[in-house]
């Protein structure tokens, strides 16, 4: 960190201020780019680990050496920076390059694929610089103010090359904000959120069921984007990494926690709580399904009860926070949680849907579907905002600069010290080998895991 007029952090913002101003030198950048994990290939592997292509592919509806600004994400417990870009591309068969033009009664030969591309990987700069062009003499003259552009005067033809690894990743004045009591106020939202998305794994609100079998039969999801089926480019890790095709890094996560549950990855999917916890049943036979799932939940003539518990099944922390969520949605029991996190997030259609459903009202499908696919993208977008105001910041920080900010004062436990501190904490393999601080109410966690990227290997021209 220094104190140079802007940190990487700060660029990236004006880049999404004027991302319709900015246009990116994709070829320029493809040549440069050092992927960050393994590469993947269309496609799935047979059972003798040959490739079997997917019989669309997709093709550029234009070879333009520039794209539009993408849209940055930052990672949510690693220090990156991810740029998405959107280009439009056709689907065409793979055989004869005929094109696709509709499927399901809607056209397919205008249909957007996603790139990213990261910027910033675990703290370290991965994209030297970006070659640009600006047709904005605003975002020209603020970029040139803060010191990242060395031309005098706009010029909307001109090519302009900003250096990124020449700026502080984050702002040496950076504050953060207080993360107590974030983790329960997300841990709920998570566990209903699952639930909902649990229900829509195969619904839409706007396609009926044979559109989605045909999209799917096209590679298309339910939201109609692009969804190849893909596998690593190597079948053997270990050949690659003698060879040197591939590396290994040690990537750190950051996660925060509360006493009782180390981080969010400690949740079971909705389906697998359900099945051991709850019985689904048919009401008029009685009829008892083994392996209930809530895609069945939209069947009227099915309900939910308790199932009964050996005297062997423990009960976690993890199970006492999801259970009551779980009972609420299902209508068992009447505590009013799932109804005070959907209005919170403004999904007051689903909040009086579970009610009147409870109250013994009929509920139309359709009618289900559209409310649960309402209050899912509320839900996120909620989670989205908790995470760019208060998450993403503080722990972009400690991944870039190792240590916690000033105001967090905090000192380092082993995860044998965290555990006898807080005995209903659970370790992964890789999180007992981590470093582990008590901030408030919160535990932050930060842990070493090894990954593997594919490595850019020159190819020698023939003499």
């Amino acid at each position: 960190m220094t104190n140079n007029k802007i940190s990487l952090v700060e660029l990236i913002q004006i880049f999404a201020q004027y991302r319709n101003n900015i246009i990116v030198n994709i070829k320029h950048l493809q040549e440069h780019y050092q992927r960050t994990g393994i590469k993947r290939v269309k496609g799935v592997r047979n059972e003798n680990g040959e490739l079997l292509q997917p019989w669309l592919r997709t093709e550029n509806i234009d070879n333009a050496e520039y794209v539009g600004m993408g849209d940055f994400q930052f990672n949510r417990n690693t220090a990156t920076i991810n740029m998405l870009i959107k280009r439009k591309v056709k689907l065409a068969k793979f055989e004869d390059q005929t094109p696709a033009i509709e499927v399901a009664g809607l056209l397919v030969n205008d249909l957007n694929n996603f790139k990213n591309y990261t910027i910033v990987s675990d703290g370290k700069i991965n994209v030297k610089s970006l070659q640009v062009k600006i047709s904005s003499k605003k975002a020209f003259d603020l970029l040139k103010e803060k010191g990242v552009l060395d031309a005098e005067e706009f010029d909307f033809r001109a090519e302009y090359t900003i250096q990124l690894d020449n700026l502080p990743l984050v702002a040496a004045n950076s504050r953060y904000s207080s993360i107590d009591g974030l983790f329960n106020e997300l841990a709920g939202i998570k566990v209903l959120t699952s639930i909902i998305s649990a229900h829509l794994r195969k619904e839409s609100d706007v396609f009926v069921a044979g559109q989605l079998d045909e999209f799917k039969k096209h590679y298309l999801s339910k939201n109609v984007y692009i969804n190849f089926p893909t596998t690593n480019e190597y079948t053997d890790i270990h050949e690659a990494l003698i060879n040197g095709t591939l590396d290994s890094k040690l990537s750190y996560k950051i996660d925060i926690g509360s006493q009782d549950i180390l981080n969010l990855s400690k949740f079971p999917s909705a389906n697998k709580f359900l099945n051991r916890m709850y019985r689904l049943y048919d009401k008029f036979t009685g009829e008892i399904f083994i392996k209930p799932s809530f895609e069945m939940a939209l069947n009227e003539n099915l309900a939910f009860r308790h199932r009964l518990l050996s005297s062997r099944t423990k009960i976690t922390k993890v199970d006492e926070l999801m259970k009551p969520i779980f009972d609420d949605f299902l209508g068992l029991e009447q505590n009013g949680i799932v109804g005070d996190i959907l209005k919170k997030v403004g999904a007051d259609s689903l909040a009086q849907l579970l009610q009147d459903k409870q109250a013994g009202k009929q509920i139309k499908k359709d009618e289900m579907v559209g409310a649960l696919t309402t209050a899912n993208n509320k839900l996120e977008q909620y989670v989205e905002n908790i995470y760019q105001e208060k998450i993403y910041p503080l722990v972009f920080y400690i991944g870039c600069t190792g240590v916690l900010p000033e105001e967090m004062e905090a000192k380092p436990m082993t995860a044998e010290e965290a555990a006898a501190k807080y005995p209903n904490l659970q370790f992964s393999k890789d999180e007992q080998e981590g470093t582990f601080f008590a901030v408030g109410d919160s535990i932050i966690s930060i842990y070493g895991k090894t990954e593997y990227f594919s490595k850019k290997v020159a190819i020698l021209e023939p003499s």
